[in-house]
């Protein structure tokens, strides 16, 4: 039986790292799961792999995107299905890391069939969010849709609206459609969710960000400023930090500003992945509980 093993967890709680010594022992690539680090111009700011980790370790799905380029969980799913079946004909093991959560539910169950929006809804929703603004959408999606309201980025005007169009064009919720047969997978899944105490996390993430500014942030969200429309663009670090080109905050406060949502950000993440029955979680630095868990597969 062939074996995908699936680590996920919270951003900054150490899964590159961990993800690297595996992969080694395994002697298998890593499949990215994180969906802006596909963008070839946002390595500080997605904190994707080194190119000295990536020479160490092969890594599919980093940087082989443009800024501009449209990309989804369904093409996703595609691609790595089509990948995984290539890499399987080599190894009784694949691995595959990330914190996207719509991502890696993707290639573990499939994307539900969403309806697609017509011409008239997406007209009425795009008309109404630059009339009314995001936060009054966003608190219409609580009263009609309050399970996927707790799971949406509330700040990502795009997930918010396109929810509310499936609510009104069909008169259902946007999770009634979320909740759909799993795909059957030709392969074993083996899901390990990493996690940290709060404090530990968050200081983490602080650090990071704090790392992040120092390798050039600042200057990798300037050349983004052409492309701020981008929906890769529309992420934690880099909206903050437009308003500080914008004039909104001071560069302190917007750098605070990024702490602030990337450990917001990874609240939603346990969130989302502690619904998960299936997967079992270790602390980062427990490799060998970890692998000893993975070989009780074989």
């Amino acid at each position: 039986m062939k074996r995908l093993i699936v680590i996920t967890g919270p951003t900054a709680v150490g899964k590159t790292n961990l993800c690297m010594d595996i992969a080694g022992q395994l002697g298998i690539p890593i499949i990215n799961a994180d969906s802006r680090q596909l963008f070839r111009q946002l390595p500080i700011g997605t904190a994707q792999p080194t190119k000295e980790q990536r020479a160490r370790v092969r890594h599919y799905f980093v940087g082989t995107l443009d800024i501009g380029d449209y990309y989804s969980a369904s093409m996703y799913e595609q691609d790595v299905m089509s990948l995984l079946q290539q890499l399987f004909a080599g190894s009784d093991y694949a691995l595959l890391s990330g914190g996207s959560m719509m991502y890696i539910d993707a290639v573990c169950n499939g994307i539900d069939d969403i309806p697609t929006v017509d011409d008239e809804t997406r007209s009425l929703m795009k008309r109404r969010l630059a009339e009314e603004g995001l936060e009054a959408l966003v608190e219409e999606l609580k009263r009609l849709d309050p399970e996927h309201y707790e799971l949406v980025d509330r700040q990502n005007p795009r997930r918010v609206v396109h929810a509310l169009e499936i609510c009104h064009m069909t008169g259902k919720t946007y999770t009634s459609f979320r909740t759909s047969q799993k795909k059957q997978r030709p392969f074993e899944i083996i899901k390990i969710g990493l996690n940290r105490e709060r404090e530990e996390l968050y200081q983490r993430i602080n650090r990071r960000v704090d790392q992040m500014m120092e390798e050039g942030l600042l200057e990798e969200a300037r050349m983004m400023l052409p492309y701020r429309e981008a929906n890769a663009l529309n992420t934690v670090g880099y909206k903050e930090l437009f308003n500080y080109f914008d004039g909104v905050w001071n560069l302190s406060e917007a750098v605070e500003r990024i702490k602030g949502n990337t450990r917001r950000y990874a609240r939603k993440q346990l969130t989302w992945f502690k619904r998960d029955t299936q997967m079992r979680w270790f602390h980062p630095d427990d490799q060998e509980l970890m692998m000893n868990y993975i070989s009780q597969y074989e």
